[in-house]
């Protein structure tokens, strides 16, 4: 039985190595450094959105002795998910869809709590104490703990980079009302590369550092569950779900290797999908081809209204069709998404024909201004 805290924590890196962990560090159940002046900030300037979720348990979210006061320290455990392409890639298949890597394969969140579960009985059987689990399921801003715990910094694109993963890695945390040592943060490697500010398509940075979420295009395509503003959609391009432009041209990705874990790569079905085959999706269809991916958190309407963006933005006349096919779809984000795209693939007699047939029908004011908007 180990007798001291080196020996806990050798033992409890080599347990979460052995559940297939790739990064273990530790760090006191504190507030990390500036983490609640960083989060104030983001959420009065109104770059959150519309994720008021955010804004709920703001003060605990800021600082983990609030959250679980019995807590002493936080295991913070990261999973490698480098892909076995460049991403950027995908963006040039305008007639595939482009799904973020993180939700290619299985959904990360049950892979990791399983893991984490795991772990946290090993835990507790053996030195005692409790702990608590949590991968996004709680108000734990993780990105700043891992900085804290030296998985790696918080880039000028506000994600985690790690010398060893690049800008690769899940995280999930442990929270352990033991005493353990900490280990040292790490330190701001960024230097004067401002690759990920300026690769940005909707400039959703306005200064290092600071992410206004409204202009992100994977919180448009995921958080957003409205109809997204005009003014984003030729940029979106053919992203369907995420974005992962920032991420991918870090440099420190050239010491990423591969993942390891084959739940995450990237199912056959979701890698490079056919628009078509996407937009003929109805709800029994999509449940079934997103079971068990982090994808069906938006649902089937979301989902298409971004395909459509997507059709739209291909160029390919011959996809005019599968748009047209959806001007009578029951959800207004797809019928106002179906005009939009229509929009930009046929000429200007055809569209004014679809109007004068479907606008006469259509009851939703948001769907009859993309009508009128579009024409």
């Amino acid at each position: 039985m180990p007798n001291s805290t080196s020996d806990i924590r050798e033992a409890v890196r080599a347990r979460a190595l052995e559940e297939g962990f790739d990064v273990v560090r530790f760090v006191r159940a504190a507030a990390p450094r500036d983490t609640a002046t960083r989060l104030s900030t983001f959420l009065e300037q109104g770059f959150h959105g519309t994720m008021e979720w955010m804004e709920r348990n703001a003060d605990r979210r800021a600082d983990p002795a609030l959250l679980w006061p019995e807590a002493r320290s936080i295991v913070v455990l990261g999973a490698n998910y480098a892909p076995d392409h460049d991403p950027l890639d995908d963006l040039k298949q305008r007639r595939s869809g482009a799904i973020s890597v993180y939700a290619r394969g299985d959904d990360y969140h049950d892979v990791l709590k399983k893991r984490l579960k795991r772990l946290a009985g090993f835990v507790v059987g053996t030195f005692g104490g409790d702990a608590k689990v949590f991968v996004d399921t709680a108000p734990v801003l993780e990105k700043a703990l891992a900085q804290e715990a030296g998985l790696g910094w918080q880039g000028k694109h506000t994600n985690l980079v790690s010398r060893d993963f690049g800008s690769w890695l899940f995280l999930g945390s442990l929270f352990t009302t033991l005493e353990l040592a900490p280990d040292e943060p790490e330190v701001d490697h960024c230097g004067h590369c401002r690759a990920c500010l300026d690769v940005c398509p909707t400039r959703a940075f306005p200064a290092p550092y600071q992410l206004d979420a409204r202009r992100c295009i994977s919180y448009l395509t995921i958080e957003h569950k409205d109809h997204i503003p005009r003014e984003f959609r030729a940029a979106i391009g053919n992203r369907i779900y995420g974005c992962d432009d920032c991420l991918a041209v870090c440099p420190w990705n050239k010491f990423a290797r591969t993942s390891r874990e084959a739940r995450f790569a990237a199912r056959d079905a979701l890698n490079r999908p056919s628009l078509s085959d996407l937009a003929r999706l109805d709800d029994a269809s999509f449940r079934a081809l997103f079971r068990g991916s982090a994808v069906k958190r938006i649902g089937r309407d979301r989902f298409v209204r971004n395909v459509l963006i997507a059709i739209g933005n291909s160029g390919n006349p011959a996809l005019a069709g599968e748009a047209e096919r959806l001007l009578g779809d029951p959800s207004p984000l797809v019928r106002a998404m179906a005009v939009w795209a229509l929009s930009h693939l046929v000429d200007k007699r055809r569209f004014t024909e679809l109007s004068a047939e479907h606008m006469p029908l259509e009851k939703d004011t948001a769907v009859r201004d993309e009508w009128t908007v579009s024409a």
